[in-house]
């Protein structure tokens, strides 16, 4: 089975993404489509945030899975606040991953998830695969 995924990130932050992509690639027996918005796509020189909300949107559509890493800085970013009222409307599972070695998360990104994990791939994969 092939799973569906949407990472919400911040390019601002893109390690983590990347090595969460790394982790879930790695990962023997799961396969999955990466449905994030890729950091050279042209939307993100998009005019007007109607028209990156929207496209934020399409690629949400598809998803089985939304993940969204849940570091501190998450908490101040309109756009995860965006991509996390999407997925709930869309009916879209949450799973937030708290990062590696963090001491602080982002309390709004946790309470919008279904479930919250460690970063730890089995967990990652078990909260995606339970849905």
């Amino acid at each position: 089975m092939t799973y569906n995924l949407f990472i919400s990130h911040s390019w601002s932050y893109s390690d983590n993404y990347s090595k969460l992509v790394n982790l879930l690639q790695k990962k023997p027996g799961f396969d999955f489509r990466n449905y994030s918005v890729p950091k050279d796509d042209p939307i993100h020189n998009a005019r007007y945030d109607y028209q990156l909300k929207e496209a934020i949107e399409r690629q949400i559509r598809p998803a089985s899975c939304v993940i969204i890493l849940a570091g501190v800085y998450a908490t101040y970013s309109k756009w995860i606040n965006i991509e996390i009222e999407i997925a709930q409307r869309l009916g879209k599972k949450i799973v937030a991953v708290e990062p590696w070695g963090s001491e602080c998360t982002s309390t709004v990104v946790k309470n919008a998830a279904d479930e919250i994990v460690r970063w730890n791939t089995d967990s990652i994969v078990r909260a995606i695969r339970g849905w």
